[in-house]
């Protein structure tokens, strides 16, 4: 799995499945359950890398469709709805897409997610 060392196996499967029904992803969530949330700046940016698929130093509205395929194969896309949500609320300069830095404060800003 491209995230093993990074986040644990269980973690994954358990923020997978709470969101496996069109229209239930939640982005505060699924960071929180998959345990990204916890982790350093450092490992976050990893991630950010593995999700910019196209190495282009963003994560593009593309990109963000496919987010929880990252995570596990198999796992659906993300609906439009869902998306523009996504990139809603990471995309903090207006560019039309979440940049390394802006991953890491939409991943960490979200302490109250249960």
């Amino acid at each position: 799995m491209a995230f093993g060392g990074v986040l644990a196996d269980a973690n994954i499967t358990a923020a997978l499945d709470a969101c496996k029904d069109a229209g239930t992803f939640e982005h505060k969530k699924f960071f929180k359950s998959c345990g990204l949330h916890d982790k350093s700046a450092d490992d976050i940016k990893k991630a950010f890398a593995i999700i910019d698929q196209d190495k282009s130093g963003f994560i593009e509205e593309d990109e963000l469709k496919l987010f929880l395929q990252n995570f596990k194969s198999g796992a659906r896309v993300l609906n439009d709805a869902e998306t523009k949500a996504f990139l809603g609320a990471g995309d903090t300069d207006g560019d039309g897409k979440i940049g390394a830095d802006e991953f890491v404060v939409l991943v960490k800003k979200n302490n109250g997610a249960k």
